[in-house]
């Protein structure tokens, strides 16, 4: 007995150690990626041989000093406890601009300098200024192309999708997928209303909103979410909570949501019915909803597949990929979500996967389950959008027969 606990004891202290400094490392992450962020750009554009002119060396480290401090105290403001947009849309433009900028100071940065090593190209100081104002030059284009593909109304994006247990007579049934709207400090109501009338075109039986309608009170944001209103379907307008929901008071989005005729599916499911045939259109909440603290809130698919015939076809919304493991095990044909953004500016999905399953697209999951990863309709936080373009998404089911 002695020998068998101090051995579990042993391997106890051993696990633990591993954790508690992957533990540790994540607990200082929000304070060294800022650091990072700003460092590693400002050293590869002005220390690493250029021998600016010492105003410009001192100019631009205090510009970059400056981005450091500015960037966290703009973003507390803007999401923390204020809720200043103006601050918010500071923050973020700085988050999205220095993101691209530490991408291609690293990227085009090391490469470049090492071409123009290996061919000879001018001296050392020579080839440290082309870099500099390459990596200036292509993080200018990016920022103003993302900026653009933020902000225009997003392509439609069609595909047939086979369900095998979909039966013939609702075979062609049109769903259309909006998601990620993430009305914000940036005023869209415009584009909310355009973003309507394309969905409107596109004359779905069914249109989803798998969640994150916006970042603030459904109070706040109300005139930009409005325009959801006009959303026109044959059959049904459902929605489903995301994350960001629940960062901003998520009963009164569902409330607004019923309001403007959208059916909230919380944990529960309706049937949609055509040529005799039937689909089950099931949702869940968010998984972040039950430790959000509001009663009632809850991901629960059982319940949202409470009395459905086990041997019709299942549509399901949920908001996050993830949920796909437990819609896999409950033997769901179909779920469609959002939550990843495409990872909205490049490079950024390579950490999305750290924590998704998928991050854009169709895949399969386990014997029969697809999922299908919307890129997100608007954005969230910088507002660009950077080689993840957005998307309306219309989706043809197809039978097998």
């Amino acid at each position: 007995m002695t020998e068998t606990s101090n051995t579990r004891s042993a391997a106890g202290e051993a696990q633990g150690a591993p954790r508690s400094r992957l533990q540790l490392l994540m607990r200082y992450v929000p304070l060294i990626a800022p650091v990072l962020l700003w460092a590693v750009p400002c050293w590869v554009l002005l220390h690493t041989g250029q021998h600016w002119p010492l105003p410009v060396a001192l100019i631009g480290t205090a510009l970059f000093v400056l981005g450091l401090v500015g960037m966290p105290l703009a973003m507390t403001r803007g999401h923390g406890r204020r809720q200043q947009d103006r601050a918010a849309i500071i923050g973020d433009t700085l988050l999205g601009g220095i993101w691209v900028l530490f991408t291609w100071s690293v990227l085009l940065g090391v490469l470049l300098r090492l071409i123009l090593t290996v061919t000879g190209v001018g001296d050392g100081q020579d080839r440290a200024r082309i870099v500099t104002w390459a990596v200036l030059g292509v993080a200018a284009v990016l920022l103003v192309w993302g900026y653009a593909e933020a902000r225009r109304v997003p392509r439609v994006r069609r595909l047939d999708v086979r369900l095998p247990r979909l039966g013939a007579g609702l075979d062609g049934t049109r769903v259309v997928l909006i998601t990620d709207t993430h009305y914000g400090p940036l005023d869209r109501a415009r584009w909310s209303a355009r973003v309507c009338e394309t969905v409107n075109t596109l004359e779905a039986d069914l249109v989803c909103h798998t969640g994150d309608i916006a970042d603030g009170t459904a109070e706040r944001r109300r005139t930009q979410a409005a325009p959801l209103g006009t959303v026109q379907a044959t059959r049904a307008r459902v929605y489903v909570t995301g994350n960001h929901e629940y960062y901003s008071e998520a009963q009164g989005w569902v409330d607004l949501m019923d309001e403007l005729g959208w059916e909230p599916l919380r944990n529960r499911h309706l049937l949609l019915e055509r040529g005799g045939d039937t689909l089950v259109v099931a949702g869940v909440d968010d998984v972040t909803a039950e430790s959000s603290g509001l009663a009632g809130h809850r991901a629960h698919l059982a319940g949202a597949l409470r009395g459905a015939d086990a041997d019709l076809p299942v549509l399901l919304l949920a908001h996050q990929p993830k949920f796909i493991d437990r819609a896999a095990a409950h033997g769901v044909d179909l779920q469609l979500s959002g939550h990843t953004h495409g990872g909205q500016i490049w490079p950024f999905h390579y950490l999305v996967r750290l924590d998704q399953p998928a991050v854009a697209g169709l895949s399969r999951h386990g014997a029969r389950t697809l999922l299908y990863t919307s890129r997100g309709t608007g954005f969230w936080g910088p507002p660009f959008r950077v080689f993840a373009p957005s998307e309306i998404t219309l989706l043809v089911l197809r039978s097998p027969q």
